[in-house]
């Protein structure tokens, strides 16, 4: 499942790989950024910062708080729809009217990082969720910092696998599987598990398990594309058996429909974010909440599932440089994301935060907190977003077309190779 969020920062991030002309790269990449220290002292003067969506409209209650502590300061927030982002920014970079301060999808990261300054010595990425940490690299400089996390674990109704008689979580692979098949012949469901089959961000819903078997996107030092190894095709060759043996649905199941299906038993399994515990439980009213568990991702070589969310930057333009980066360790302090976590639902990237007792002692959030230990995400280059959506082009061409996990992915390092990676 994809989270409304990240679909939309995905597209965005696409469109910039596409269209973005303002922050491009030459042919031979970059060199490794050096960062300034940020000057002692409270805050001072105005820091624009600009946020989409429900961020944006829930940062002013908070940054209160920062003010307060830096009585010199002001902090002026802009609200931005998901929907207007890419334009927005577009325009601010190539016109030099940048905010100081801005929230960027994992995903953008590496279509806008020259436009950003490298993160100063001063934040210690090591006290991060080390997933999160990596999505602000680009190019082996780090530009900001994670300000919240989102990654992906398994569901499933344990009231219908006790009914098809499995009592155990799953741990591995087969164990997944099994479960699926289980809940599909055992316990009434149409398929035993929900799983993307093709379209929009769907290809990202493989990289869990083609991580876990050892696949890498790109070599070390990410000049190449290295998509059709061995253990990529085993990895889509086990995730596209779901639907060739009628486990899973070739139809995707979207928004309220996943809820539905999870719901009513007839897809009682699906791999999803931390979103989903509170949508599950209001679906499903009083009780529901105990007919269900979240489990780490099956295990192959690793458990090793996707990590996403949202990074702090701040703009070499800025008007307020030490200010700006003021602001982002305030919002980057664990006891800081608690309390936007207890407002928002956004779940701390600092993993210090964790031993909170509204997280630590809640046994479903708990869960991701584990599986945020064992993360990975897509590569910050230029190119990831198109090679992406060629690459949700050859899954659903494997699941619906008859394509082998190998012809496609042939096809798509062919793709990739001809885009390069910016480097």
């Amino acid at each position: 499942m994809i989270h409304p969020k990240a679909a939309k920062a995905a597209a965005v991030g696409l469109a910039a790989a596409l269209l973005l002309t303002a922050c491009g790269r030459d042919g031979n990449g970059a060199a490794k950024e050096s960062s300034t220290p940020v000057a002692s002292g409270p805050a001072t003067g105005t820091i624009t910062l600009w946020a989409q969506g429900s961020e944006g409209e829930a940062l002013p209650e908070l940054l209160k708080e920062f003010e307060a502590e830096n009585p010199g300061v002001t902090v002026n927030v802009t609200a931005i729809p998901w929907n207007a982002a890419l334009s927005k920014y577009q325009t601010a970079i190539a016109g030099g009217t940048v905010p100081d301060v801005a929230q960027m999808g994992t995903t953008w990261m590496g279509d806008f990082s020259p436009a950003f300054e490298p993160t100063p010595s001063e934040i210690d990425s090591s006290t991060f969720f080390p997933g999160s940490a990596k999505s602000t690299e680009v190019e082996g400089t780090s530009y900001g910092v994670p300000w919240y996390v989102e990654t992906r674990v398994v569901y499933y109704r344990t009231d219908l696998a006790e009914k098809a008689g499995i009592d155990k979580a799953p741990e591995t692979w087969d164990d997944f599987k099994n479960l699926a098949k289980a809940l599909q012949e055992k316990a009434g469901a149409q398929y035993g598990v929900q799983m993307p089959p093709g379209g929009a961000d769907s290809y990202q819903a493989t990289l869990p398990f083609q991580w876990s078997n050892g696949a890498k996107l790109l070599n070390d030092d990410g000049t190449k594309w290295t998509l059709d190894t061995p253990e990529a095709a085993e990895a889509l060759k086990f995730y596209s058996g779901f639907f060739s043996e009628g486990i899973a649905s070739k139809t995707v199941a979207t928004g309220a429909t996943a809820e539905t299906q999870f719901v009513d038993g007839s897809a009682p399994m699906m791999i999803s974010g931390p979103w989903h515990v509170g949508l599950l439980n209001k679906a499903g009213g009083e009780g529901f909440a105990e007919k269900y568990k979240v489990v780490p991702m099956p295990k192959a070589k690793t458990a090793t599932s996707f990590v996403g969310g949202s990074n702090l930057v701040v703009f070499k333009k800025s008007k307020n440089r030490d200010a700006a980066w003021k602001l982002v360790q305030w919002l980057s302090k664990p006891e800081v994301q608690l309390k936007w976590y207890k407002a928002t639902g956004d779940l701390p990237s600092q993993e210090s935060a964790w031993k909170d007792p509204s997280l630590a002692e809640d046994s479903k959030l708990a869960v991701f907190g584990e599986q945020l230990k064992t993360t990975n995400n897509p590569p910050s280059v230029e190119t990831w977003t198109q090679v992406a959506a060629a690459a949700d082009s050859e899954l659903e061409q494997v699941v619906k077309g008859g394509k082998t996990p190998e012809e496609a992915l042939k096809s798509l390092q062919q793709t990739a190779e001809s885009l390069g990676t910016g480097k």
